[in-house]
């Protein structure tokens, strides 16, 4: 089961909760601000954060990390090259926006990679890795066959695609992301984006014409 939490630092985005119902263990997605906050919504709702899983590296969407990990050893993972954006204010746009915000020592997943909790009694539960750069060069869907649920990030959101205006920013990337690894997904699949309400597959393809010429 997944939740959304919209936080805000300079920005809003929509965090998630990946809950395993079965054990109340989760991952955290995209902590883009309010740490704190995000950890008392566990605490409160008994759910034990095993992994912060990260869509691409902007800070909107890192930003609250650093409060995360004041009090907590919970491993933060990204795709392996989300350095270029974790490490550089000036790439993750935090420069931009009054206040560098760095990401280091994440562990690194890769296209195609399962990710699963540690305590794993739920063998259905996990989530696969799928690269879409395009937004970004580091931007991932994170998807689960089982829920129907893909958290695609700023890649695609309800009506509208990710920018390519930023570092790393490639339209022919992201047209290609968008056609050959999300509209080919059930038409069913549920998409959960940084900055927009869920939509589907089915709908966002029909929107094809509108991607295609804005690209």
């Amino acid at each position: 089961m997944f939740y959304k939490v919209p936080v805000k630092g300079y920005f809003e985005v929509n965090s998630y909760f990946f809950v395993d119902e079965k054990t109340n263990r989760c991952f955290l997605i995209d902590p883009g601000a309010e740490g704190q906050r995000l950890l008392k919504t566990a605490r409160e709702n008994f759910w034990v954060i095993e992994k912060i899983l990260l869509t691409h590296g902007h800070f909107d969407h890192t930003g609250g990390i650093g409060q995360i990990r004041i009090s907590n050893d919970i491993p933060v993972y990204a795709y392996e090259n989300a350095d270029l954006y974790l490490l550089d204010p000036m790439k993750n746009l935090s420069r931009f926006c009054g206040n560098d915000i760095y990401v280091r020592d994440v562990h690194y997943f890769h296209d195609g990679d399962l990710i699963s909790l540690n305590n794993n009694k739920n063998p259905d539960f996990f989530l696969k890795v799928i690269h879409t750069p395009g937004h970004t060069e580091d931007s991932v869907v994170l998807y689960s066959e089982n829920e129907k649920i893909a958290f695609v990030g700023d890649t695609i959101f309800k009506g509208s695609i990710g920018s390519t205006m930023y570092p790393g920013g490639n339209g022919n990337d992201l047209r290609k992301s968008i056609n050959e690894k999300i509209f080919t997904l059930p038409d069913d699949t549920v998409l959960l984006s940084g900055h927009s309400d869920p939509t589907t597959v089915k709908a966002e393809r029909t929107r094809y014409k509108l991607y295609h010429h804005v690209l």
